[in-house]
């Protein structure tokens, strides 16, 4: 092999070592996106049917979440460079990750607390879903079309909007009668829902600044 033909490879060789290949971080946050869009759709399954099997697989999906944040958290920290700021990488990483926890914990509880899904639990489920949906779609566009992601970030938040008026009309049908001990065993599933769609619209709001330093 001549030098000139060994040369490049040796200089290759030499800047990927001092200037390493910057990871995929948009196609990791749309990996996530999918993970996180895969357990809310079996929420809303749940909250249909009380199958225990669902719940059993939205735990497992849960673990699942845990290792793809996981990896995608120590890429970060490796990283040589990124394309986009990394604190807006890092929350992105950690809401969509919350996300599905509090769907864990919804349906954990429930389990453990004996209560049945109800037409609340069901329309706020929904809703979750139709916001991560969101996500995953204005998440998708940031490698090819930023600009259009910030109506996939508004999407989401209307989303979440949605659910915290389901939340207060679960609470204000609680709330009647004297059965205290399941009202406040109830309220706190209506209060985990709300909180997955709370850390739905804080992604909303990362994706959204992302668009905005983006473009």
């Amino acid at each position: 092999m001549s030098n000139a033909t060994a040369s490049p490879s040796l200089l290759s060789r030499l800047l990927g070592r001092f200037f390493p290949k910057m990871p995929d971080f948009f196609g990791m946050l749309v990996e996530q996106c999918r993970q996180v869009g895969k357990t809310t759709g079996l929420l809303v399954e749940f909250m249909e049917n009380a199958d225990h099997d669902i719940g059993k697989q939205i735990r497992k999906d849960e673990h699942e979440a845990d290792r793809v944040k996981i990896h995608n958290l120590h890429t970060l920290n490796e990283a040589f460079s990124t394309p986009i700021d990394r604190e807006d990488l890092y929350r992105a990483i950690m809401d969509l990750d919350e996300v599905v926890n509090y769907c864990k914990t919804t349906v954990s509880e429930m389990e453990v607390l004996g209560l049945q899904p109800d037409k609340h639990c069901l329309e706020m489920a929904m809703h979750i879903k139709l916001g991560t949906d969101a996500l995953l779609q204005g998440f998708s566009r940031l490698a090819t079309a930023p600009a259009e992601a910030a109506n996939d970030a508004d999407a989401a938040r209307k989303a979440e909007r949605r659910v915290e008026k389901a939340y207060r009309r679960a609470i204000a049908d609680l709330f009647q009668g004297d059965n205290y001990i399941h009202m406040f065993k109830q309220r706190e599933i209506y209060r985990h829902l709300a909180n997955a769609a709370d850390r739905m619209a804080h992604c909303a709001n990362t994706l959204h600044d992302i668009v905005v330093k983006m473009c």
